[in-house]
């Protein structure tokens, strides 16, 4: 995920911000001729003869979204659904063993797509999953109120100093989580000459546990983090104002300067699943929901103590009108 690639978009000038946003810089998704388009003919077609592969991968958002569909592809449809957790890298990498059928949440993946999709034709674009996805850099709201400049990146070396730790010596931390997310952290350090050193907690739940110590005990905190994710229903982060994104500002990893962009998050699949999956590829590409959707099921999973099937069945009870047009008929 960016991980880059599992928030709670909660505010609501944040979400038309984003909207507008996406209308100006994602209209490529539509376009036809890249190879990366819905399949549709055929896949009403025919039904495979084994389990189908669903790659989970390390955030508890892309649990979620993953438990729903596994649920209905199972109990609606009627499919046996293998799970297999991997990082994103490993998904992508599955579409070519055979191991992995969908990606249910995947954060742009621009190299992984023209290698996967362009360039070896194993898999397939099936459309947007309806979550928004934000990456960036956040303090606990309490630094903003302190500090009410931190949240410009052009400050961020005066308070340098607050945010040094054992692991990062003389420069401030700026605290990653899993290395496979999608990150372009290092090289914005590097690239806007800050004095700050990136340190990996590697996982999602390092992470979170970060954010709770540092808004409990008002501890200083810069931290890598994302949206949708059920901790922004919990307490409140204030993202950081990096150089704003324009189209190609991150074309080239190593001269990345620029803030990361709003993705509309998509489907991965395999070619073999969407030409021979029937139904089953029916219903993933079907499937869109929104960040308050997917914030339920995972603050059940992680809050509530639910198994994913079983938050994914709670959901499913309550919210029949929405996922009642992804059933093919």
């Amino acid at each position: 995920m960016i991980g880059v690639g599992s928030a709670g978009r909660r505010s609501g000038r944040r979400a038309l911000a984003v909207i507008a946003a996406l209308s100006v810089i994602l209209p490529l998704a539509a376009c036809s001729g890249d190879g990366e388009t819905e399949t549709g003919g055929g896949a009403a077609e025919g039904r495979l003869d084994r389990p189908i592969r669903l790659a989970i991968n390390p955030w508890v958002g892309y649990h979620a979204s993953a438990a729903v569909v596994k649920y209905l592809l199972e109990h609606e449809l009627g499919y046996k659904v293998e799970t297999r957790e991997l990082t994103e890298p490993e998904s992508w990498k599955g579409f070519e063993d055979g191991s992995v059928d969908i990606i249910i949440e995947n954060w742009g993946r621009e190299a992984e797509k023209k290698e996967y999709i362009e360039r070896k034709k194993l898999a397939v674009n099936a459309g947007v999953n309806g979550n928004i996805g934000v990456i960036g850099w956040y303090v606990p709201q309490w630094m903003a109120e302190k500090y009410p400049d931190i949240t410009d990146w052009r400050n961020l070396n005066k308070y340098a100093s607050l945010f040094r730790t054992a692991k990062s010596g003389d420069k401030g931390q700026l605290l990653d989580g899993d290395p496979t997310y999608v990150t372009n952290d290092e090289a914005l350090v590097r690239n806007l000459k800050l004095d700050y050193k990136v340190v990996y907690g590697g996982s999602e739940n390092a992470l979170i546990a970060a954010a709770k110590r540092a808004t409990r005990n008002k501890t200083p905190l810069l931290m890598y983090f994302y949206e949708p994710q059920w901790l922004f229903t919990q307490l409140k982060l204030v993202k950081v104002n990096l150089p704003p994104y324009a189209i190609g500002c991150d074309a080239d990893p190593k001269k990345v300067a620029c803030d990361y962009p709003p993705y509309l998050l998509d489907k991965i699949v395999s070619k073999e699943f969407a030409e021979k999956g029937g139904k089953a590829y029916e219903l993933v590409r079907n499937f869109q929901w929104t960040n308050d959707d997917q914030n339920q099921v995972a603050n059940d999973i992680v809050n509530n103590g639910l198994k994913p099937e079983q938050a994914a069945k709670k959901w499913v009870d309550a919210n029949k009108i929405v996922w009642q047009d992804w059933i093919p008929r």
